[in-house]
């Protein structure tokens, strides 16, 4: 029996894992589950494309590497092949929590975890009548929100289920906040009610902390964290076109992680997270500004090689040589002045606000070859590996 990667399509995070399993001499068999006919009649089963029969594959799987990147695939999958007797990295369950934000803070704070202030109101901006009239909730919901959250500390509107910081909207008057809740219709990322939360004074930066349990060991977190930093808008997410830096964590953070990990992880005997946080650093900014801002600059400037070996199509012809020029192209940015500069300016932050950190997200599928793994140290596809050999004994 063996590990199949299921993915929708194969990018740099499937690749390298194609690649990393090569070098473990692990056996890994491919399963291309978004053009997939599953097909069940009587006792029968069937996994075809249209190309290729996979029946043969999905019998001789014993473990399941869920890389299906739409949130809704994903859970999907891993029912359908928990359903088949296979064992899932991450299981059905744990990729119900994830799913929603408000699922994952809601299992956080049950377990005394810190999490930011968070407003869930199961109401939708409107709703329509039987007679079709249209009936607006906005003022409601926007009444129920500043009751609990300052509009003039900010409040932030999230998609329950987006990613990348789709739907994800600051408000600083009523105003803003009316505009943003009517912008949440139900849909596919947010699929009912509006999420508010408080807004968090991270500075210019937050963390992607990976945690992992293999089948009858320690839960681990990986000492060093990933940075998203930047002043280009409140979100610090890299699809902004933020920056990333190498993150060093203090042991009370890895801790908090580790037990976040067990809480989400909770019966499952083996899984794998990137914890989202953020640190309320308040008015505790230890350098001046217009420093860090010019720091912020030079990096970006160091940073442009970096961007255009990542936007450079051989990756799709020869990965391995790609990863090399990407790699070195890497190491040069990450030892720019700038970039130290920047690095001991977010640890000594991270080491005198460590009390403030709060989590609030968590993806069961993070994305890891072009940033964690560059900026960590950490290759995530062997501790996703080694996690899914854990369970085949």
């Amino acid at each position: 029996m063996s590990i199949a990667l299921l993915y929708e399509r194969s990018e740099n995070d499937e690749a390298g894992i194609k690649q990393t399993a090569q070098q473990l001499g692990i056996d890994l068999k491919f399963i291309p589950f978004r053009k997939i006919a599953l097909t069940i009649s009587k006792k029968d089963f069937s996994a075809k494309t249209k190309g290729k029969d996979y029946t043969e594959t999905f019998n001789q799987t014993a473990v399941v590497l869920n890389r299906a990147q739409s949130k809704n695939r994903r859970l999907q999958a891993s029912y359908i092949m928990e359903t088949l007797g296979k064992k899932t990295l991450n299981t059905s369950q744990v990729e119900f929590i994830c799913y929603s934000k408000l699922r994952t803070l809601l299992k956080l704070w049950k377990a005394n975890l810190p999490v930011p202030k968070t407003v869930f109101v199961p109401c939708d901006a409107s709703d329509f009548m039987k007679n079709h009239k249209e009936i607006h909730n906005e003022k409601d919901i926007a009444d129920l929100f500043q009751t609990e959250i300052s509009i003039n500390d900010g409040i932030v509107i999230k998609a329950d289920a987006g990613t990348h910081g789709k739907m994800i909207m600051l408000s600083k008057t009523r105003e803003e906040l009316l505009t943003n809740i009517k912008e949440t219709k139900p849909n596919i990322i947010n699929p009912i009610g509006v999420v508010a939360q408080e807004l968090v004074n991270k500075w210019f930066y937050d963390l992607r902390i990976i945690v992992y349990k293999e089948n009858g060991k320690q839960a681990t977190c990986h000492n060093k964290a990933l940075a998203r930093a930047g002043f280009k808008d409140f979100r610090t997410n890299t699809f902004l076109g933020n920056l990333v830096f190498e993150a060093k964590l203090p042991q009370s953070v890895t801790d908090l992680a580790i037990k976040c990990g067990n809480t989400l992880g909770e019966g499952n005997n083996a899984w794998i997270f990137a914890l989202d946080a953020m640190i309320n650093v308040s008015d505790k900014q230890h350098v001046d500004e217009a420093f860090l801002k010019a720091q912020l600059d030079l990096a970006a400037q160091a940073y442009l090689p970096v961007q255009k070996i990542k936007a450079d199509e051989t990756r799709l012809t020869d990965f391995s040589a790609w990863n090399s020029k990407l790699e070195q192209t890497f190491s040069m940015y990450a030892s720019s002045n700038s970039y130290q500069k920047v690095k001991n300016i977010i640890d000594e932050n991270i080491e005198n606000n460590k009390n403030a950190l709060v989590f609030h997200e968590a993806n069961s599928c993070p994305e890891f070859w072009e940033n964690t793994r560059l900026v960590t140290g950490l290759n995530v596809a062997i501790p996703l590996l080694k996690t899914a050999q854990s369970l085949i004994n």
